[in-house]
C-alpha cells in the first residue's frame, strides 16, 4: 500500500521576499562591528553630501556615510524589538495560560489588568516615562514590554481556552496529573506556534515605537547609530542629501513591513493546521 503523498506549499513570493529582508536585517545587526568598524567616524571637511563613489547614500552634516549608519543601526533597532517582544511572549504566557486553564479569580484578575494596561496608549505612556526618569534605551524596552505584555496575555489565554476542553487534556486530567504539569507539558506545546506568531508582530510594533522614541530623544543617546536617531539627526538635511533620511524611513518601514507578513503567514498557516486536525 502507498502511502498518500503530503502536498508541500511554497511559500508566497511577498514571504520569501520578507525572509530575504529579515535575513539581511538580522546580518546587519549581528556583524555591523565587523561590516562598519568606523561607522561614527566624521569627517567634518566633508560634510554633508549626496551620493558619490564610496559613499553610496551620501553622508550627513558630521561627514558620516549613511550607508555605514544605517548598517550599524540594525545593532540597536533590532535587539531592542526583540528585547521587547520576548519580554512581552514571556510575561503573556505565564499569566495568559493559568488564566485559560484555570478560570475562576486567575482569569478576573488577569483580564482586568490587560483592560486596564489596553485603555492606555502604549507609545503616549512610553514617552512620558521616558521624559520624567530622563530617557534611555533600557527604560524604553522596559515600558514597551509591560505594556505589550497584554496583547500576548489575551492571545494566549484565548487559545488555552479552546485547548482546555479537547480529549487530550481530558485524558490528563483522568490521569491525575497536576494543573500546572497538564499547562506546561501539554496545552503550551499546541499553543506555542500562536504565541510564536504573535511575538513577530509585537516585534514589529516594538521596532516602530522604539525608532519613534529614539526619534524623540527619548530612545539611545545622542550620536548613537540607530534608525530613529539617524532620522532624527538629518531631518533637517532632507533638501541637502535626501537619502540620509530616506534611507532609515525606507529601513524601519521595510523591515516592520516584513515582521508583519511573516507573522500574518505563520499565523494562516498555525490557524490551517489547527483546522485540518
Amino acid at each position: 500500500m502507498t502511502r498518500p503523498s503530503r502536498v508541500v506549499t511554497r511559500p508566497p513570493v511577498s514571504v520569501v521576499t520578507a525572509l530575504a529582508i529579515l535575513l539581511a536585517v538580522a546580518v546587519a545587526a549581528a556583524f555591523a562591528p565587523w561590516l562598519v568598524p568606523d561607522a561614527t567616524g566624521q569627517d567634518l571637511m566633508l560634510g554633508i553630501s549626496g551620493p558619490e563613489p564610496g559613499h553610496p547614500l551620501g553622508t550627513d552634516d558630521l561627514g558620516r556615510d549613511v550607508l555605514e549608519l544605517l548598517v550599524a543601526g540594525a545593532r540597536t533597532a533590532v535587539p531592542g524589538a526583540l528585547c521587547v517582544a520576548a519580554g512581552s511572549m514571556l510575561i503573556g504566557n505565564l499569566v495568559g495560560l493559568p488564566a485559560g486553564y484555570l478560570g475562576g479569580w486567575t482569569d478576573a484578575l488577569a483580564m482586568r489588568w490587560a483592560d486596564l494596561m489596553f485603555s492606555l496608549p502604549a507609545l503616549l505612556v512610553a514617552i512620558v516615562v521616558a521624559g520624567v526618569l530622563g530617557g534611555g534605551y533600557g527604560l524604553a524596552i522596559a515600558v514597551l514590554v509591560v505594556l505589550f505584555a497584554p496583547t500576548d496575555t489575551r492571545v494566549v489565554r484565548g487559545a488555552v481556552l479552546e485547548q482546555r476542553h479537547r480529549p487530550y487534556v481530558e485524558a490528563a486530567r483522568l490521569k491525575n496529573l497536576s494543573a500546572w504539569r497538564i499547562m506546561t507539558r501539554h496545552v503550551w506545546p499546541n499553543i506555542a506556534p500562536v504565541a510564536l506568531a504573535n511575538a513577530f508582530l509585537n516585534f514589529a510594533y516594538a521596532l516602530v515605537s522604539l525608532a519613534s522614541l529614539s526619534f524623540l530623544g527619548l530612545g539611545v543617546p545622542a550620536g548613537s547609530p540607530d534608525w530613529g536617531r539617524t532620522l532624527s539627526d538629518n531631518r533637517t538635511q532632507l533638501l541637502a542629501n535626501p537619502w540620509a533620511v530616506i534611507a532609515p524611513g525606507l529601513a524601519i518601514i521595510a523591515t516592520a513591513a516584513a515582521l508583519n507578513i511573516v507573522g500574518d503567514w505563520l499565523y494562516e498557516r498555525v490557524d490551517r493546521r489547527g483546522r485540518t486536525r
